[in-house]
């Protein structure tokens, strides 16, 4: 048997902590004194000092970071070591030293961009893989609590003739010689399965092409999105708030070491818990006013005008109520005021700001085609959209959740790029 096969995870040997093992994984760390050799070896669980003799192993002189290596020795706990167990070189099975590794401390630290330009190498740091275990943490939560809570999961199309969200953030796409668009939002897909499976979900990326340079919009991003019958909008906010609340009490007690890595505080996350404020848009309006920011009534919240409002509150907020004009044209008009819509958002706090957008659909066609041409669209256009409100029709209400937002959020990240492992901006498209 090869000995990579024989090794254990290195978080078995913390575990073990005495008796042989031999472990496998890349070269993180290197310090050399007069007899020894300390190489701290990191695999996907964890890390651990490997102490080589120097007059024994030569091959410990030639490593250089990121370099691979299987070893073989004896465990002996040392509280100085990472992890508290060293492991006694006795023997290396296998070595593939590579050539010096690009990357080091100083340019991690000096140059963002520079880490963007080898994301493919960057993904070793223990940085982005504290991420990367969140993010895994993250997808899982959510699909556990859409499965747990009736919901089907299903598969929509990414190539698409019409716009979710407004045509001039498409992403056109030469389909055979016939013009299509990379998909912005599954919803229309999702309000089509709902008359079949009545509670339905999807993850999948999502794709708009807007030239936004801010520290939280993507131009591929991944998209969690659900939709369901017999419901209005405060039925789709409970779900909003309760999957976020899942998902952060999910990473806190699976992830707090990697938590612990990245510095993130958890106090913030300790609050998410339902129910999440309520705050209509006419309510925000007057509290950004009293902070001094200049906006009127009808005027978009935008992203500095989120960060202002959550910075007033200590845990998540649904945002309803929003005026005509500023959600899109599918939503529901308010039968009591019809001037604002029966939409939502989501905010996270400490200044993060919108994670899911949602609310109540038109499911009336006659209401549906009228609100399309006020809004200067096409109803051919949306034919077989409009089209599923002529059978059957009912009461039906749904959101997007951003999941690369609220993975930025938990693990209390600057810029959205650092949370997505090749993230895709209005500046780039590699590695």
């Amino acid at each position: 048997m090869e000995a990579f096969k024989r090794a254990i995870p290195i978080a078995e040997a913390l575990r073990r902590g005495e008796g042989y093992a031999t472990v496998r994984g890349w070269v993180y760390r290197k310090r050399s004194l007069k007899e020894k050799v300390f190489v701290v070896l990191r695999d996907a669980t964890g890390v651990i000092q490997l102490v080589f003799q120097r007059d024994k192993f030569k091959i410990a002189e030639d490593l250089n970071i990121e370099s691979a290596l299987v070893a073989t020795g004896r465990l002996v706990r040392e509280p100085r070591a990472p992890g508290g167990v060293e492991l006694h070189v006795e023997k290396v099975e296998w070595a593939y030293a590579g050539e010096p590794y690009p990357i080091n401390e100083d340019a991690a630290a000096a140059d963002s961009e520079y880490l963007l330009d080898v994301r493919h190498l960057w993904l070793r740091s223990r940085k982005m893989q504290a991420v990367l275990k969140i993010r895994h943490t993250v997808f899982e939560a959510i699909h556990q609590y859409f499965r747990r809570s009736g919901f089907y999961e299903v598969q929509t199309p990414m190539f698409i003739t019409a716009a979710v969200e407004g045509g001039a953030t498409l992403f056109k796409v030469d389909y055979f010689g016939q013009p299509v668009y990379l998909t912005q939002s599954s919803q229309f897909y999702l309000e089509a399965l709902i008359y079949s499976l009545e509670k339905v979900y999807v993850i999948a990326p999502s794709f708009r092409a807007e030239p936004s340079r801010t520290r939280r919009h993507l131009t591929e991003f991944w998209h969690a999105e659900m939709e369901m019958a017999w419901a209005g909008m405060e039925d789709a906010a409970k779900v909003g708030e309760e999957v976020i609340s899942y998902v952060v009490e999910k990473v806190l007690q699976e992830r707090a070491e990697e938590l612990s890595l990245l510095g993130r505080k958890t106090e913030p996350l300790e609050r998410a818990k339902p129910p999440f404020y309520r705050v209509s848009y006419d309510e925000a309006v007057e509290i950004l006013r009293k902070k001094g920011v200049s906006i009127s009534w009808g005027d978009d919240i935008g992203a500095d005008e989120e960060r202002a409002l959550t910075l007033e509150f200590d845990k998540p907020l649904v945002l309803y109520g929003f005026p005509e004009k500023l959600k899109a044209f599918y939503h529901r008009n308010n039968p009591d005021r019809p001037e604002v819509t029966l939409s939502f958002d989501v905010l996270l706090p400490e200044g993060y700001g919108e994670v899911i957008g949602g609310g109540e659909r038109i499911y009336d066609p006659v209401e549906l085609v009228e609100k399309i041409k006020r809004f200067g669209l096409n109803p051919e256009d949306y034919q077989w959209y409009i089209d599923l409100r002529r059978y059957g029709s009912v009461p039906h209400a749904g959101f997007g959740l951003g999941v690369d937002r609220l993975v930025m959020w938990i693990t209390g990240a600057d810029h959205i790029r650092d949370v997505v492992p090749f993230p895709r901006d209005v500046r780039r498209t590699r590695p």
